[in-house]
């Protein structure tokens, strides 16, 4: 981890020979945002070695390392800047004829995976690195594997110049699309940060759900779903936000267990929600070739729905617990120099879409969105100046998140180029196939299984890219819209960080809410049912994505009965009787599912108990007084 005194701009000369690096890291993703990409290979392969000197550098001089440790980083930093140099004069050579690898280029190629995986280690994780080495150790001896999973061989020449010295692995698509696109939006969230527009929404959140039973639970996953639109990850949003949302929540009545999945699912699900949606979006957009203002338009209705159902799962946990709302409290309104703190946030977030319907693109958006809210945060805190340590920790920030993300995408570069050079992705999706025989219920159960456990321990976006290649191949051949079966493995994969065992965010919220870590994922799996259900939703009723050929009126209104009935019935069996709960979960159930009789019985269902407890509902999304 970073030392907090790393981020001391009082600090040593250690310190200040780190300030250039986050200089340059912040100032070539401003520039190749305004002004486009002048180079592809430096961009490229520059930044993924700035991003890992960064990374390594930080916790090289960080106060609690050992010597033999920053040893051990100095070491690292040398061979990635001896094995990217090495890049840039074997692809020459590679372009300009025939060329074979040398040892010393295979040695530095080697050297080069090897400190990214230790990087990839420390920033995203032990899962990615594994999944990783089995990837490469496949790839050279899937040969001798049985012909169902095997292949016809790859030396190592030849992969080392796929994975390594190409624009086919490490330096690939992935890493194309983060540089040229998705870092000036990364860098646009440590900006608002830095502003202070974090803390505003929060109150602003606290003050508009005092209304409900719920409260400051409310208020938790309102903020967490603005805050995570544009953190791009779960346990970020639950470190930043949760501190404050958490204690509140226990404050007010509820489990330090529930307080801590509440913050979870609500964290989790900010990567869902246009317009940002984490910057998974911005990927999608370049892998399915649908615009980015078409995929947000798509996610919209899903994500309403899965926040609705962490509103209704609340009430109805506020409900059991006796609690009532508490509008006549005496409430601490915005200021109005907080009431101006929003605009950094709101405005930009306009002048996005505008550009973006305009035919600008997403880089060229996002750039004139962190013009605007600099601009912005400037005028409206004119002191901003004066306090460089504020400016310079958004300088840092921004530096070190574009640094994970990029380091996270190479090395998925690494499964892709795999992936592609053995039809691994094929042969996974023809085994889907087989096993499912045709049925798309069964494929669909085996994708969401995958992308939890694949998902696990991974962030958003790498996660996506390894799901998606894997088994989105199976599940368009079963007839399913392309952009269906992206938002199916989004959804799964932001869901498996507060899926057991490995619930990240949920474990993040653990000891913020001290708590039983297990308790937390567990209730976190409960409260997050409906984003389980809501894929399948999209995926038999695919006009609730708007965008789909299939789209019409009527389809989209069955839509949006049967999923408002869904979770209706299963936040209200969580808050009913043994007996009665079991029946609600199952008609719940089968108001998503693809059968019309159980379609029809589970609104039948909804539609008599709304009649039958019209004045006191046992569901009830919110109670004023």
């Amino acid at each position: 981890m970073f030392s907090r005194n790393f981020f001391d701009i009082k600090g040593g000369v250690g310190k200040w020979i780190a300030a250039p690096l986050f200089i340059v890291m912040v100032s070539s993703v401003v520039y190749t945002a305004g002004w486009g990409i002048y180079d592809d290979t430096l961009i490229r392969v520059g930044t993924f070695c700035l991003a890992s000197v960064i990374l390594l550098y930080a916790k090289c001089i960080a106060s609690q390392r050992s010597w033999y440790g920053r040893l051990f980083d100095l070491i690292l930093i040398a061979g990635i800047a001896a094995a990217t140099y090495r890049y840039f004069w074997v692809a020459e050579e590679l372009e300009s004829g025939l060329y074979e690898l040398e040892n010393i280029d295979i040695i530095y190629a080697l050297i080069g995976l090897t400190a990214l995986a230790e990087l990839v280690r420390r920033v995203v994780g032990t899962p990615l690195v594994i999944v990783c080495a089995v990837v490469f150790a496949y790839a050279l001896y899937g040969n001798v594997l049985p012909s169902a999973v095997g292949h016809t061989g790859i030396d190592i020449n030849e992969l080392l110049i796929t994975v390594w010295y190409s624009f086919d692995g490490v330096f690939g698509r992935p890493i194309a699309v983060v540089t040229s696109t998705i870092l000036i939006f990364i860098l646009f969230g440590a900006l608002l940060e830095a502003l202070g527009v974090g803390d505003v929404l929060l109150k602003l959140a606290f003050g508009l759900t005092r209304r409900f039973a719920g409260g400051d639970a409310h208020a938790a996953v309102l903020a967490s779903g603005l805050f995570g639109t544009i953190s791009g990850s779960a346990v970020a949003n639950v470190v930043g936000t949760g501190v404050i949302t958490i204690p509140m929540i226990k404050k007010r009545g509820f489990s330090a267990s529930f307080a801590g999945a509440v913050e979870a699912v609500a964290s989790s699900g900010g990567q869902l929600m246009p317009p940002i949606m984490g910057a998974v979006a911005f990927i999608m957009a370049d892998v399915t070739g649908i615009s980015y203002l078409n995929i947000c338009l798509a996610a919209l209705i899903p994500a309403f729905f899965y926040y609705a159902s962490l509103f209704a799962f609340i009430s109805c946990e506020a409900n059991r617990l006796g609690m009532s709302s508490k509008k006549d409290e005496a409430t601490i309104p915005l200021t109005t120099q907080e009431k101006l703190k929003c605009l950094p946030f709101v405005i930009p977030l306009g002048l996005i879409v505008v550009l973006m319907i305009n035919g600008s693109s997403p880089a060229l958006a996002g750039f004139w969105a962190v013009i605007a809210a600099s601009v912005l945060g400037l005028i409206i805190e004119p002191q901003l100046l004066r306090e460089p340590n504020r400016l310079w920790q958004m300088v840092v920030n921004g530096a070190k998140s574009a640094s994970t993300i990029t380091v996270a995408v190479a090395a998925v570069g690494i499964i892709i180029a795999v992936m592609n050079n053995t039809g691994l992705g094929l042969r996974f999706a023809e085994a889907i196939q087989i096993v499912g025989e045709g049925s798309l219920f069964i494929s669909l159960i085996m994708m969401a299984l995958g992308c939890l456990v694949l998902g696990m321990g991974m962030p958003t976006v790498p996660a996506y890219l390894i799901i998606i290649l894997v088994m989105g191949p199976a599940v368009e051949a079963l007839g399913v819209d392309t952009i269906a079966a992206h938002l199916f493995v989004v959804y799964y994969a932001v869901l498996s960080s507060v899926t057991p065992p490995v619930a990240l965010a949920a474990f993040a919220a653990a000891p913020i809410a001290q708590a039983n870590p297990i308790k937390v994922s567990i209730t976190s799996l409960r409260l997050a049912i409906i984003g389980f259900l809501i894929p399948f939703a999209f995926v038999y009723q695919p006009s609730l994505l708007l965008i789909t050929d299939s789209f019409s009126i009527g389809s989209l209104v069955i839509a949006l009965v049967t999923t408002v009935s869904a979770i209706y019935l299963i936040s209200a069996c969580f808050s009913t009787k043994e007996a009665i709960r079991w029946l609600y979960l199952a008609t719940g159930f089968a108001a998503i599912s693809p059968f019309i009789m159980a379609q029809s019985a589970a609104v039948a269902l909804v539609i008599f108990l709304c009649l039958k407890n019209i004045k006191k509902s046992s569901f009830v999304v919110s109670k004023i007084k």
